[in-house]
């Protein structure tokens, strides 16, 4: 049986890729290992079976025989780890991938949640308006940081793509349309590269499906198939 994820049943960004269930989506087609999908609903999420899977409730989830796993983070690199094509074999430009992806999720990612916390839930308080700008510069001053160590490379570490290239790209994703990315052409080229890997595009048109119809359900609690049959690099 291939792998189970679970995902969003109604996602509040209607599928354009930024439930956390995309990396893994994404990290799957990229090493070209076919997946199932189930489907959750918020409120299904807090139940017990779910939980038993997710300790805090959320998404997305990963079975694959007696292994069970929460947080993107961790899945996608166990998926690199135990396929081929998103880590390099040598040890050392491994460890620097591995590297990249926690720099994504720990360093560069946490500022722009918090702009969107505040965009979202913080829009009526009185010291909104003071308070945004400090997020958005530290935001920033991260880009700055990461478009200097980027260059005109393709990728974070030369030439290769690969897991911290992925999460990086889905964290900068967050910040598309805003005036944050386009301050710095080279990433916003970085994150166009991403998206235009084939295994960006199988993984994105998957998750947009559950919302625009052009997929079928048997409903929550049965999962239905999805992912690549094969590798397209």
């Amino acid at each position: 049986m291939p792998p189970i994820i679970t995902a969003f049943e109604e996602s509040p960004d209607r599928g354009q890729g930024l439930a956390r269930d995309m990396p893994v989506r994404w990290a799957l087609e990229e090493v070209g290992q076919p997946y199932d999908v189930r489907l959750v609903s918020f409120g299904s999420m807090k139940e017990p079976a779910h939980r038993a899977l997710h300790p805090f409730g959320q998404i997305p989830t990963f079975e694959d025989g007696d292994l069970a796993l929460f947080e993107s983070g961790a899945i996608v690199l166990h998926i690199a780890e135990s396929y081929t094509g998103l880590l390099p074999e040598d040890a050392n430009a491994k460890a620097r991938a591995i590297m990249w992806m926690f720099a994504a999720l720990s360093t560069v990612e946490p500022p722009i949640i918090q702009r969107e916390f505040s965009h979202y839930f913080e829009r009526d308080k009185s010291w909104h308006k003071e308070r945004l700008p400090m997020v958005e510069n530290l935001i920033r001053s991260r880009l700055e940081d990461l478009s200097r160590r980027l260059g005109d490379g393709d990728w974070l570490d030369c030439e290769t793509f690969s897991a911290g290239d992925l999460l990086m790209v889905q964290v900068l994703r967050r910040l598309k349309g805003t005036n944050l990315l386009r301050e710095f052409p080279e990433l916003s080229a970085y994150v166009a590269r991403g998206e235009v890997r084939p295994a960006f595009k199988r993984a994105f048109d998957a998750q947009l499906a559950i919302f625009t119809g052009k997929s079928r359900h048997r409903g929550e609690g049965d999962a239905c198939s999805a992912g690549a049959s094969h590798m397209r690099r």
